[in-house]
């Protein structure tokens, strides 16, 4: 009987203590030393929340660069973050991918299509794109948008982050960023 009573009381401590005190501890330190992290690092405009720099949204219109192809639950559903878990050869992977390449391809007929704009990320909410995909829409936003190549090209250059000290990571764009951007230098006429 004594040992139950004991491991009752470990086992109310130790909830207590990891299951309360250290989240607690955590989120308090996460909240005074990185607050914009913390906190999802929100994008305001004009006092509204128009996103998150670390989840991808979906874009359709041509005047705007397109993400990822996501497969969160219907779409950038931060609830259902995950992958297709499809393998490379499921039959249903490789007609949307071929589906997509061939609508990619009237966008820029002979350019190749680059591979993150026909995949998805292992969580469907990838944010960034790589500065070759952002160059395939070039065309298209330019078009859209009624201004020049070389004024959409500085933008993504201006918008692109070299990998992290130099060595982690890759090359990226982060859409919703440059989106905003193109809107804010652009607006629409």
């Amino acid at each position: 009987m004594k040992n139950l009573w004991i491991s009752i009381r470990m086992t109310v401590v130790t909830t207590v203590i990891l299951g309360l005190g250290y989240p607690l501890v955590v989120t308090g330190l996460a909240q005074i030393l990185f607050p914009g992290r913390a906190n999802g690092q929100l994008i305001e405009r004009e006092g509204k929340i128009v996103g998150s720099r670390i989840i991808g949204q979906p874009f359709s219109s041509p005047r705007y660069f397109h993400p990822r192809p996501s497969a969160a639950g219907a779409g950038y559903d931060p609830l259902s973050s995950g992958g297709s878990n499809l393998a490379p050869t499921n039959h249903l992977l490789v007609e949307r991918v071929e589906e997509t390449v061939k609508e990619l391809k009237k966008e820029n007929p002979g350019e190749p299509v680059p591979v993150d704009l026909v995949t998805t990320s292992g969580s469907g909410l990838d944010p960034d794109i790589t500065p070759a995909a952002a160059e395939f829409q070039v065309r298209r936003v330019a078009r859209a948008r009624g201004i020049s190549e070389a004024d959409v090209r500085r933008l993504v250059a201006a918008h692109t982050r070299q990998r992290d000290f130099g060595v982690l990571g890759e090359p990226r764009v982060n859409v919703l960023e440059l989106n905003l951007d193109l809107d804010f230098t652009y607006p629409h006429r």
